[in-house]
């Protein structure tokens, strides 16, 4: 099985980087050097991500700009975890050797960056940024739903086209490799796109005399992409750890009693270091320095946190404002209060 990934990891400013062991080969590159010669040039495309890469500048621009999202909301789904989505820019490597290792968080890294291409495009898209598609062309006419009828309207988010987009380049590799980690990657990717379309809603503005709704003109909309972030959270909880079956075009459960995953379901191959110690053959930062609450019993905790090793306190200054007033007219005045609080930090392995 080949274990080295063909997985994501972002430069933020210009580069959008396919992980490999030897290079960091580019994904998408915002640079000023034309898109014939960045996509001839980058390490580590198959030919047909070269092909949509020439073909469409624009929206690789668009999705590289979008990563800042993605990486953001991983951060803060994991921000009380050992393993906080940490990423490093050193050598333009986000993530280092995590990749490596067919883990539950490389799963997540995974689905959530495939959901995040998703949502920037048809975001972009919707907002006309883009000349190779717009709003979703199949919401027009009338339709009905619990409420009764109502007109399409507005601009409902394409999604079916950035999802069919996201699959076409992101998945391109794993699809041209078509080993066992290529199958989790894949599986991942489609659980990340499949989130995003999840949590589509109908939004409608009411027509008609004195607000009586009457007539409503509805469009779909993506969610917040907390949402999405949220439900792969709870899908990273619940993954399930599989092993190829004899085939080798699937899955099975490593343990009999598992569940069966869904399609919408995380796996994983391999078990998580406990990301205690900075170890660079498993790519884990370690906890040291990392701020933990002295009174929780949870993963925050510093018990928890900090492996057992304790913990340092230090007293800082903290400057908030207090007492804050509304003054006729328009003016909030408040006063700079001043009050000591305790930091607690995780000790350094001994």
């Amino acid at each position: 099985m080949n274990l080295v990934p063909s997985g994501i990891c972002f430069y933020l400013s210009v580069t959008v980087c396919w992980l490999t062991v030897e290079v960091d080969a580019s994904w998408w590159y915002m640079g000023t050097l034309g898109s014939q010669v960045m996509c001839d040039n980058i390490p580590g495309l198959v030919n047909k991500q070269r092909q949509l890469c020439r073909q469409n500048p624009k929206v690789m621009q668009a999705i590289g700009a979008g990563m800042k999202d993605w990486i953001s909301e991983c951060q803060h789904q994991f921000r009380n975890h050992r393993w906080n989505c940490n990423i490093t820019a050193r050598d333009h490597n986000l993530f280092g050797r995590l990749l490596l290792r067919s883990s539950r968080e490389v799963a997540f890294v995974y689905a959530i960056s495939s959901a995040g291409v998703v949502h920037t495009l048809a975001r972009a898209c919707s907002q006309g940024e883009l000349d190779s598609c717009s709003c979703d062309p199949t919401k027009k006419g009338s339709s009905q739903d619990a409420k009764g009828s109502f007109d399409w309207g507005g601009c409902s988010d394409h999604v079916a086209h950035a999802m069919r987009f996201s699959q076409s380049f992101v998945d391109a590799k794993e699809r041209k490799e078509s080993d066992a980690r290529a199958l989790m990657n894949l599986h991942n990717n489609q659980a990340g796109r499949k989130a995003v379309k999840r949590f589509m809603t109908l939004e409608c503005k009411c027509h008609g005399v004195s607000g009586s709704c009457s007539v409503r003109t509805c469009w779909s909309a993506m969610a917040d992409f907390r949402r999405t972030g949220d439900h792969l959270r709870k899908r990273y909880n619940g993954a399930v750890q599989v092993v190829i079956n004899q085939h080798g075009a699937g899955f099975t459960v490593s343990f009999p009693h598992f569940k069966r995953p869904t399609k919408n379901d995380l796996v994983y191959f391999e078990d998580s270091p406990d990301y205690c110690i900075r170890d660079h053959t498993s790519g884990s930062m370690g906890t040291e320095g990392r701020v933990c609450n002295r009174t929780s019993r949870g993963v925050d905790g510093c018990e928890v946190m900090c492996c057992g090793r304790g913990y340092d306190t230090s007293r800082l200054n903290q400057t908030t404002k207090c007492e804050c007033k509304f003054h006729w007219c328009c003016a909030v005045h408040c006063r700079d209060c001043h009050q000591q609080v305790d930091v607690h930090t995780c000790k350094k392995q001994t």
